[in-house]
Order: C-alpha cells, then structure tokens, then sequence
C-alpha cells in the first residue's frame, strides 16, 4: 500500500492549489463536489417526480375536475385545465421515470458512492477523477432532455416508465412521437453515465484502500455500494442496447419489436426486465449498507452478523439475476419455466431476511440513541419489511394472475423503492450533512419531518394493497368510468388528500437543509461519535482528504484508538446537533 500512501500524501500536499471557481465547484474532479453536486441535481430531479405524482393523484382522487391552478401545464391540454387522457399517460411514464432513473438511483449511489467510498476506505479521491466528471455531467445532459420532452410537441413518452413495445416502438417520420424518441435517448444517456461511474467505484475499491482495509474490514455501506456498482455494470449495458434497438425501430424502419413485420414484442419485455430487476437491488442495496451504518452508530454497537451481512448482500445480488420472469407471468411463458422463476424469487426472500433480523440483533439491548437518521434508518427497516413480505405474494404465479397490474403492485413497488430507498436517502442525508457541509441539521425539525412524513406514508401507500384486491387497474385515467371500481372513489380521494400532505411534508426537510446550510450549528469533526474513517477529517474534509494515509488496525464497527472506545461505551450522551 506504499502507493496509495504516496498518492495519499502528494494530494495533501497538492490541496493548497488555488482553483478558479469554475474547477473547484462546477467542473470539479473532487470526488467530494461531485458527490454534492449529483446531491443537489438529484434533488430537483425528486421535486420533478413529486410535482408529476401530485397532478396522477389529482386525477385519480378528483376525475375531470379542473388542476388547481390550472395554466402551469393543464390549459395547454385542454380547456380549463382538466387533464387528458393521452397526457395522464404521459404523467405516469414521466413519474416513474424521473423517481427510479433520476432521483432514487442516483442519489444513492451518484450521492453517496462518490462521497463515501474514498473517504471510507482512507483513499485521497477516486480512481479516475476526470471519469468522474464526465459521468455527473453526461447524468445532467440526460435530465435535461429528459426534461426538454415534456415540453416537445406531441408530448412526452406516454408508453409507461417500462416503455413495453409494440406501443413504444411505433414508427415516427413526422415527429408526433418526439417526445418517446427524447425518452430513448435520455436513457442512453443516463447508461453512459453510470457505467463511467461503475468502473470508477469498482477500481476505487479493489486498488485504493488505505493499508489494513481489507475487503472484510470494509463498512456495509461500502459493501452494499460496490457490488450495486458490478450490479449496474452487467445490467446497464442490456437496456442501453435495448432502447437503442426501440430508436431504431421507430426511426429507421428496423422491426425488432414490431409484430407485424416479424418482431417480438415479448424480447422488449426479457431484455427490460433482465436489466429492471437487477435494478431494483441497485435501487435498494445501497440504502441497505447505509442503514446498517447508521443502525449501528445508533445502536452504540458493532453491526450484527457482519459476515454473514455481507454474504446476503452479494446473494441477494446473485439471485437479482434469475428472477426477471416473475415480471412475465401473465406473457404466457411455459408454467414449468414460470415455476422456476417463483422458486429464485421466494428464495431471494431469505437474504433480505437475514439483513432485517441482523438490523434487529444490532438494535437488542443496545444503548439507542433516536436521533433523526436512526429513526428513518428504523422507518427504512419497518416499511422495506411490508414492501418485502407483500412481494412474496406476488412471487407465487397463480396469485400473481389475480393482482398483476393492479394497484397492489403499486403498494408494494412504492413501500421498496419510497418506503424503503428514499428513508434511507434521508438517513445518509442528515447523516453526513455536517460531515459535507461542516453544519448540523436542526434535529427538532428533523424528527418532526421524520413524523410527518412515516405517518402521511402509509396513509397514502398501505390502503393501495386494499384498492389492488378490490381489481382496481393500474394506470386507468378515471377509475368512476367502472362501475365496480366506483366504491373505492372514496378511498381514492382519501389517498389524493393524503399524498397532497405528504408533498407538503416535505417542506420543513427543505427548509432545514438550505437553512442550515447557512445557519446551522457547526459541526465537529465527529458529532455522531461514530468510527468511521471520514469522521478523523475536518469537516468538511480538505483535497486529498488525508494528511497522511490511515492504517487500518480492526473491522468497520471496532474502534481503533482509545477516544473512539470511549465513545462506544454505554452512555446516554445526546448524539449531534439542537
């Protein structure tokens, strides 16, 4: 490790450079800026994909009623502002497209791999730091044609955030279509991006540990970040090549997807799903090493299970690989493959299973300290459990036939990827917010978003599972027009009043971060007392991270110097910032 720690100690030295603002803090190669600039991206991305989930759940609840403040978008469709139904599908396709491919995903791992991997392993910055650029600003070239088709004539891509052929392969020489084409083309884009980003955290974290980090001396989190990485490096590839087979479907007169020609809508359907399910643990596996981190920092004890944490995340990421099909059970695959299919995925059961009653065992009889990021580190485990037992359900193919495509997917796809990925975010977030900016975030304020926001959660998602029983379809535009969906309007105005709360409960977690930006009580070096390596830098830590590369003495939840023994002793002592 004699090179790591001369790059170590040359980029100590190097940190004194002056940078013009531009190469500092926008066309950066600090793998810390990047990290807070996909942070501060990503979170207009998340507002884009609350403000379209607002205008679905406004239909759905208030059918052919005008848009509050009709104008913004809804005049532009139709008289008074009432929306259509060629738009409402444009809204559920941009919905989900903006949540999964840019705000969940890369907040977790455009955020938090760039920011923690160096500084968790005793590394002075990626491995490739201009790669490192290239990929946040190809990922914001992405979002914003992404955002240019929602504008373009005929509309954004309205063919579902799964874009199935043939509806999303039809063939466009006039431009009706542009905005599905743009929808294509943001993909490939956002794929670059993440590939370039891969291959930068795999080579960080197999090249540049500081000397004693071996790999079982690594956090969870960065276990969890850099298998997600192997993850997005094998899957990513699938769909890039499938997308840019649909574009040339639908500009150039191929018929890969397009039936009547000889296509095969059904391999759109495989190569999606064979990249969308290993997707999902990319979406989730990173918020599961970040809440064991902070499960443990809470707890005032080493994480339980460490090993065995470790194995479950690299199973649950091998079985990812071969339960794709349990998508398909309705494209009337053979019910033997389809067999085999509900097998691996109940088997995938037993991993995650693992990892909650390891998150438990960390938490029995331990000193607990509630502050905000263990109480949504809590809320991650509680709600990811619901999501995880109702997915069992779905894994069995004859009860699969009865709710698939209703709004009991909905429910369970939104309390793994909302419930579970985005309480995780806000764990990393309050969590290492002094250790990015050098403040604290207002922990009264916090907890009161923590309340607001689990409690309005489930007042929105948990009566889903109740209307998807009930046969309610996803994605219709006006549920009254079915008479025996006509009893449930009432849960579904109850659910829209919910959700308007709950975007509105969002509100004082904006307002505490932009003002302790500026405001906020100063942090130390480590307010949370916790033991990992990126609390012995100043906070915010300088270039280079380290004076000196850090030797490595004992696992990721032992404390290696006497200050930091003393710390995890039981005690009582109030954690972090007022």
């Amino acid at each position: 490790m004699a090179t790591a720690e001369a790059v170590a100690g040359g980029a100590a030295h190097g940190h004194h450079e002056e940078l013009s603002f531009v190469r500092k803090y926008i066309f950066s190669t600090d793998h810390k800026i990047i990290g807070i600039q996909f942070l501060f991206t990503c979170l207009v991305f998340l507002a884009v994909g609350g403000l379209l989930a607002m205008m679905i759940r406004w239909q759905l609840g208030f059918p052919g009623q005008p848009l509050p403040g009709a104008g913004v978008l809804g005049e532009a469709r139709a008289p008074g502002g009432i929306i259509l139904p060629e738009f409402y599908n444009s809204l559920v396709t941009m919905h989900g497209t903006f949540m999964i491919f840019f705000a969940i995903m890369p907040l977790l791992v455009g955020v938090y791999a760039n920011y923690l991997i160096p500084l968790k392993l005793g590394a002075p910055d990626m491995a490739f730091p201009t790669l490192n650029m290239m990929s946040f600003w190809v990922f914001v070239a992405s979002g914003v044609v992404m955002l240019a088709s929602l504008f373009v004539t005929g509309g954004a891509a309205g063919a579902g955030w799964t874009v199935y052929a043939p509806l999303s392969a039809v063939p466009d020489y006039t431009g009706v279509y542009l905005g599905q084409q743009l929808w294509v083309v943001s993909i490939v884009l956002f794929g670059a991006s993440s590939l370039l980003g891969s291959v930068n955290y795999i080579t960080t974290v197999i090249n540049m540990r500081a000397p004693g980090m071996t790999l079982f001396r690594m956090p969870l989190s960065i276990w969890a970040l850099f298998i997600t990485a192997i993850l997005a490096l094998l899957a990513v590839p699938v769909l890039a090549g499938a997308v840019i087979m649909l574009l040339f479907d639908q500009t150039i007169g191929t018929t890969f997807f397009l039936p009547a020609d000889g296509g095969q809508p059904l391999l759109w359907q495989h190569l999606f799903w064979f990249f969308g399910h290993p997707e999902v643990y990319i979406l989730i596996l990173p918020a599961m090493g970040i809440v064991s981190d902070v499960i443990a920092n809470g707890s005032r004890k080493p994480i339980f299970g460490y090993h065995s944490m470790v194995f479950a995340i690299i199973a649950i990421a091998f079985l990812g690989w071969i339960v794709w099909g349990h998508h398909m059970f309705q494209s009337g695959m053979n019910p033997l493959l389809g067999t085999s299919f509900m097998i691996s995925t109940m088997a995938i059961a037993v991993p995650s299973a693992i990892k909650v009653f390891n998150w438990l065992g960390t938490m029995w009889r331990g000193n607990i300290q509630f502050h905000t990021p263990m109480l949504n580190a809590v809320g991650f485990v509680a709600l990811f459990t619901i999501g995880g037992l109702s997915g069992i359900f779905m894994a069995s193919n004859t009860v699969d036939v009865f709710i698939h495509d209703t709004y009991f997917i909905v429910a369970h796809i939104h309390y793994v990827l909302f419930g579970g990925s985005l309480f995780g975010i806000f764990a990393a977030i309050y969590f290492w917010f002094p250790k990015m900016f050098g403040r604290m975030m207002n922990e009264t304020w916090g907890k009161i978003h923590f309340a607001l926001t689990f409690i309005l959660y489930n007042l929105v998602f948990f009566p889903m599972h109740i209307l998807g029983m009930g046969g309610h379809m996803r994605r219709i535009y006006d549920p009254t027009e079915y008479e025996f969906l006509q009893r449930f309007q009432g849960m579904n105005e109850f659910i829209t009043v919910s959700a308007f709360l709950l975007f509105v409960a969002q509100i004082p977690f904006l307002v505490n971060f932009f003002w302790s930006l500026f405001r906020g009580e100063k942090a130390g070096e480590n307010p949370w007392h916790d033991n990992g390596l990126e609390w012995t830098t100043p906070s915010p830590p300088p270039h280079g991270n380290f004076a000196t590369a850090p030797t490595v003495y004992h696992g990721p939840y032992e404390f290696s110097h006497p200050e930091a023994e003393e710390d995890f002793l039981p005690q009582n002592q109030p954690l972090g910032g007022g």
